[in-house]
This record gives C-alpha cells, sequence and structure tokens, in this order.
C-alpha cells in the first residue's frame, strides 16, 4: 500500500519567518514533535523539531533558524513500509510528503503509520495471537503457513523479526482466526517452535493480565 491515502492537509507546515513561539504552540496544538518548514511556493526546507525550538534563546526568534540542515520526505508512491522506515530512522513524528514535481502535498503522521500497520495486521479481528521463536535454520514460512492450516485454522496476518546477530533466533508473531489453539501448539511446538506468548480473548481478565505480564518480562531480558 502506498502512502497517498494516509497524506494528512490538515496539519498546516511552518514557514521559515514563523517564530518559535507560534511553532511551539502549533506542535502543542497538533500533539506532534515535528513539522515541515516549507516556503511559499511549496519548496521544503526541512523539518524542525520541539526539542531544537525548545533551545531558543527567545520566542521570538526564526524558525528557520532551527531546520534540520537535509530535508527529509516522502513520495505519493512510496510504501507504507519505506515511509514507516524512515520516520524510524530519523525519529520523526511527521513526514512531509512530495507531488512528482517536488513540491509540498501535505504530511503522513506516525501515528497514522501505526495505525494503517494495525489494520494490515488484523488486530481489530477476532481471533488469538501467538509469538513464537524457531532457529534462522528452521524457519520456512510456507511450511509455518501450511502446517497451521492442516489443523484447520487460518492465519489473518503475520509478523517477523530476523535476528541481528549470529546464534539469534527468529521471533514470529501470528493472529489467527480462532481463539483455541491447542491443537496448532502441539503442531508448533512438535516441529521445534517455542511457544513464547498465548494470547486469546476468551480468557478472563486476571489470566489475561497475567499472560501479558509475563510476556512483558521476556521481552525486557
Amino acid at each position: 500500500m502506498t502512502i497517498d491515502k494516509l497524506i494528512s492537509h490538515s496539519v498546516p507546515p511552518l514557514t521559515p519567518t514563523d517564530t518559535v513561539e507560534f511553532a511551539l504552540s502549533l506542535l502543542l496544538e497538533l500533539r506532534v514533535r515535528h513539522l515541515p518548514v516549507v516556503e511559499s511556493d511549496g519548496t521544503v526546507v526541512g523539518i524542525v523539531s520541539e526539542e531544537r525550538l525548545l533551545d531558543a534563546k527567545g520566542p521570538d526568534a526564526r524558525v528557520s533558524e532551527f531546520v534540520a540542515s537535509q530535508p527529509v520526505s516522502a513520495t505519493t508512491d512510496q510504501h507504507v513500509f519505506d515511509v514507516a522506515k524512515i520516520l524510524v530512522q530519523h525519529d520523526l513524528t511527521t513526514l512531509p510528503v512530495l507531488d512528482p514535481s517536488g513540491r509540498y502535498l501535505g504530511v503522513v503522521k506516525r501515528y497514522d503509520i501505526m495505525d494503517q500497520f494495525a489494520r494490515m495486521l488484523a488486530t481489530h479481528e477476532i481471533g488469538a495471537i501467538l509469538a513464537l521463536e524457531v532457529s534462522p535454520n528452521d524457519y520456512s514460512l510456507s511450511k509455518l503457513v501450511y502446517s497451521i492450516e492442516q489443523a484447520d485454522v487460518q492465519v489473518l496476518s503475520i509478523a517477523t523479526e530476523f535476528p541481528d546477530k549470529t546464534g539469534g533466533v527468529v521471533s514470529i508473531t501470528l493472529k489467527l482466526n480462532t481463539n483455541d489453539t491447542a491443537r496448532v501448539r502441539h503442531v508448533l511446538e512438535h516441529q521445534g517452535y517455542r511457544i513464547v506468548a498465548s494470547f486469546s480473548e476468551e480468557e478472563d481478565d486476571e489470566e489475561f493480565r497475567h499472560r501479558v505480564q509475563e510476556f512483558m518480562r521476556y521481552l525486557e531480558v
């Protein structure tokens, strides 16, 4: 999915001559930490951050003094994955989007990208969540999905994270179309997958909180 449908036109950009006081008030109003700075002809000068503005010597200083040196932006034909990568790499809450001629169109907000990911991962669908681990040498996406479907269960979404060092494991998060995961867990454990956590909407609140706490402790290790 490209980001053209996620562009927000309701977020006004800053101009180089805006004051720090105005910029900070706009950031507070929009609940973001970054805004693009755009010339009157639509040219993006760069992005200004709340952190840099707070270092200003006075409220009347101009935004142009605090713009990041190299503009970062996206185009309408970029995939949400690519835009998410840019947002994370530069730790941004908004990213300016340009038209084919390089003129400013609007921004993509980090919140909207995360919301889109939630929809893509079927988080709104009813079903259980399984968190797994397996050795990279034993990981096969086709085999994993086939094994689950053989248990009469469908995979609604899957997310994988590969290790960044030798000896690590592949972390897998599955969203399934059922709350009963007993048979699936048995099959996967038999094939060498380690079940890190299992969350079902049929659990009562106390059991669910207990499972979440266990999983969070695991993530902190």
